[in-house]
């Protein structure tokens, strides 16, 4: 069966749907999630032919490298996706997704650039010092 997953913006404005199953989700501790989410970021991802916006008035993207951009909500400020330049593939941020998910926390990437105010969960996750192996 093809799974449909459904999500949003905190207001929403923003509606997307993916078709299909979803990888499992990555936790990044870089500072630029950090600093764009609060915390840290947990995203799936999915195909670009399996993605669909259905509600996008608000959406609005910032360069955040020369090589990705982020998208969020310009009305309630959801961080939503982030996308590598040229890529097929569009990343999603877990919390954004209506529940239930089915979605399940697969590794923690860019751990050395973990702020000093929280610990890394103790989940029993690889955990990797940079990015994705």
């Amino acid at each position: 069966m093809d799974r449909h997953n459904f999500g949003g913006c905190l207001c929403g404005a923003v509606r997307f749907e993916t078709r299909g199953e979803l990888r499992e989700v990555i936790g990044c501790h870089c500072s630029q999630c950090r600093r764009q989410t609060g915390l840290y970021y947990a995203a799936t991802d999915v195909a670009l032919e399996r993605f669909h916006l259905l509600e996008e008035a608000t959406l609005a993207w910032y360069s955040a490298s020369a090589s990705a951009r982020r998208g969020f909500c310009s009305t309630c400020g959801s961080a939503l996706f982030w996308q590598a330049e040229g890529s097929d593939k569009i990343s999603i941020l877990a919390g954004a997704f209506d529940q239930p998910s089915g979605l399940k926390m697969g590794y923690h990437i860019y751990c050395n650039d973990k702020p000093d105010f929280y610990d890394l969960p103790n989940d029993g996750l690889l955990r990797h010092p940079q990015g994705r192996p």
